[in-house]
């Protein structure tokens, strides 16, 4: 199992580094990549070989012979079977996310119709041959184990005397380190590109660590170090936006009250169109391509933002931040975790207390990554996703863009006829692998149909049609709309946090909303105070984001999240957290999305702003704190 184990993670590695041969060799260390492969390598299997070993001594004798050795070769080949999968899961994985597989690779695994649906539909082949050749394979190594395997057994007193000094053996090839800790993850991070990093370790391991993440996610942010509960809260209050505003409950540290910038003697509507996947990769005004020419069209009747950015990277973080207003941690987001699923603080829980309708408008299963469980306990009173629809184009996600948008249509009639103020949040879909829309809606971009342009240049018509006829209905004039994506399609770069993969469009329009240009860099945690304050609402919430209603010309920063780094940027300035290792201090050039990781170390007030900002969503969930007084 060893020598098969390190021969099948080498071949794979040597295969990956060829195929990543231009960034391997921008990161200069490909001997050092394959050498600290091999250890991370030994690593992995060294907690294979510690199964069996704990077993040893109850059935490693001539007794249990047979039952010894069927053990042996089926968990051989069980962990080395677990090996082919991941690492032929690993290129198409990369594809999407620029890493080696993660936790995002077991999280999907809740959601098994949808992606048995996203695999075949749009990685047939690549899951064939990955399946088909972990099989033929597996057999292969099932066959050579079990020749492999001794058949005569030692004496009982000869294990005995040997065992203690294998068990010490195979503990310093975990540990692989005479240093104080033992190795991690972090120890193989040699480099700034994050891919390249990943490459170094293995896929089996990066997924079995991003589980055991999981099962310790309550004290996630701890992985940056620690700091005092006073001095979070004293560090983000300190913020200028939030330095004026008392907050005079111990038991909920962060709970406010926000005075609306504009009086309303009746509070607005509220409507928020959450595009799934669409970066500013793909909005030629912000440096991307001409595939959104109705954004670009609407983009002059509104608030647009042009520094807007995500906070991280699935669409549970983008509901976080823009229904939330949570901030990113390394954990889950609050969407899945146990704690949030009741209580916790969205815009609909805030707004159904000021007496407005709610509802989610979804045009795939709502249970989708725990949506409808967040969102019914947390203020939505309405859900309508799938079921509720009679769709004329129906994808591996559910309903097409236009059929989600004619029945928000009808959703939005509906509660306006009930004479009461709404929010809903709309979520589209269509932008998702594996790219599938209806026929002769747009002049393709690609020559292939199912690409990501052509599905966003498809996403971008629907949004147009949409708003063009909810401009013609009675509430538009009663009604903000806020454009915004959840975040990037593919978040890439050689760099540790390729921060210009979370550029995002942002665009707040509808009632009487004038043309506006946001300058200043901002973030998706500041969109809910600020949509709070333009539909005329005074409110008391938790949220730390920032009310750009009040001014908008004060510099601003954003938070992201990328994997296991979180990174808090101001300006130009990047302080970058990572777990284990010391912060580092960045440049990031936003004309070429550059992210230059000098020698220079951020300061003391750099490193405790960052700090702060991503122990607080930790410690308010924990504490259960982040909501409204009962």
């Amino acid at each position: 199992m060893l020598l098969v184990g390190l021969v099948l993670l080498s071949l794979s590695r040597i295969g990956l580094m060829a195929w990543q041969w231009e960034r391997v060799r921008a990161a200069g260390i490909p001997g050092q990549m394959l050498l600290q492969g091999v250890r991370a390598d030994l690593i992995l299997l060294g907690y294979f070989e510690a199964v069996l070993l704990v077993l040893a001594p109850l059935l490693a004798h001539r007794v249990t012979a047979a039952l010894w050795r069927r053990l042996n070769v089926a968990w051989a080949t069980l962990a080395v079977v677990f090996i082919l999968f991941m690492e032929f899961s690993t290129p198409q994985f990369i594809m999407q996310y620029d890493v080696r597989p993660n936790r995002l690779f077991v999280e999907y695994l809740s959601d098994p119709v949808e992606v048995a649906a996203t695999l075949w539909n749009g990685f047939r082949i690549a899951v064939i041959l990955g399946v088909g050749g972990t099989i033929v394979l597996g057999v292969a190594l099932y066959r050579l184990l079990r020749a492999a395997s001794v058949q005569h057994q030692w004496s009982t007193g000869k294990l005995l005397w040997t065992w203690p000094l294998i068990v010490l053996a195979v503990f310093m090839q975990i540990r692989s380190t005479t240093a104080h800790r033992p190795a991690n993850a972090a120890l193989f991070a040699l480099t700034g590109d994050a891919m390249v990093n990943a490459l170094i370790i293995n896929s089996p391991w990066s997924v079995l660590q991003g589980v055991a993440s999981m099962v310790e996610e309550t004290k996630s942010s701890e992985i940056y170090g620690n700091m005092a509960r006073e001095r979070v809260l004293a560090e983000v209050k300190a913020a200028p936006w939030l330095r004026d505003y008392q907050f005079p409950r111990a038991d909920l540290p962060t709970l406010h009250r926000q005075p609306s910038a504009i009086h309303r003697d009746k509070p607005l509507n509220l409507v928020i169109v959450l595009e799934e996947s669409l970066g500013a990769t793909f909005v030629q005004s912000l440096g991307g391509l001409p595939v959104t020419p109705e954004l670009e069209k609407l983009k002059g009747e509104g608030w647009w933002f042009e520094q807007l950015y995500a906070t991280g990277t699935r669409s549970v973080r983008g509901i976080e931040a823009v229904v939330a207003g949570n901030a990113p941690t390394p954990a889950r987001s609050v969407v899945k975790l146990s704690l949030a699923q009741s209580g916790f603080y969205t815009l609909a829980a805030g707004l159904a207390q000021q007496g407005y309708q709610t509802e989610f408008v979804y045009g795939g299963e709502a249970h989708f990554d725990n949506m409808r469980g967040f969102f019914t306990g947390n203020g939505f009173q309405n859900i309508v996703d799938r079921k509720q629809m009679k769709p004329k184009f129906v994808g591996s996600w559910g309903a097409s863009d236009e059929d989600l948008f004619d029945k928000a249509l009808e959703r939005l009639g509906t509660l306006h006829a009930a004479n009461k103020p709404f929010f809903s949040l709309i979520f589209t879909s269509s932008n998702h692998e594996p790219f599938e829309f209806p026929d002769g809606r747009i002049a393709l971009h690609d020559p292939d149909k199912q690409t990501v342009n052509n599905a966003v240049k498809y996403a971008d018509y629907a949004l147009g049609r949409f708003i063009a006829q909810a401009r013609q209905q009675a509430y538009w004039q009663d009604t903000v709309f806020l454009i915004v994506a959840d975040h990037d399609n593919r978040v890439y770069g050689n760099s540790l946090v390729p921060i210009k993969k979370f550029h995002i469009p942002g665009l707040i329009l509808g009632a009487d909303i004038k043309p506006k240009r946001i300058a200043t860099m901002a973030s998706q945690i500041d969109l809910a105070p600020t949509l709070l304050s333009l539909i005329g609402i005074d409110s008391e919430h938790p949220m730390i984001g920032r009310d750009l209603a009040r001014e908008t010309d004060a510099p601003g920063r954003a938070l992201l999240q990328f994997n296991d780094y979180f990174a808090y940027l101001e300006g130009r300035d990047a302080t970058i957290l990572r777990p284990g290792k010391s912060p580092l201090q960045a440049r990031y050039d936003q004309a070429t999305g550059n992210v230059d990781v000098g020698t220079a170390t951020p300061t003391q007030a750099q490193v405790d702003r960052a700090m702060a900002h991503v122990m607080l969503p930790s410690l308010l969930y924990r504490e259960r704190s982040y909501r409204l007084p009962e």
